[in-house]
């Protein structure tokens, strides 16, 4: 996990999360975010959650004035990134 603060002229946190799990495609990207959406089919709803976190945090997220984005990692992984106005 990355922490830093923009110092541009709105004023934005950022905050950067590197998942080093399953490569996520492209197009799967904006997809994770909607509700009840999972992407393996291995795991069943009684280990695996109900594919709402990713949902409620984006939600949040934007009731803040913010964005949360699934992106592609330097290492070619799934990066999420989170930012927040600070005023």
């Amino acid at each position: 996990m990355n922490e830093r603060s923009d110092d541009d002229a709105r004023g934005t946190a950022v905050l950067t999360v590197d998942n080093d799990g399953s490569v996520l495609d492209a197009g799967d990207r904006e997809a994770i975010f909607g509700r009840f959406v999972r992407l393996d089919d291995a795991r069943s709803r009684d280990a695996g959650g109900s594919g709402l976190g990713l949902a409620i945090a984006r939600a949040i997220v934007q009731a803040h004035g913010g964005t949360l984005v699934a992106e592609e990692s330097p290492d070619g992984w799934c990066r999420f990134t989170l930012r927040l106005p600070m005023d």
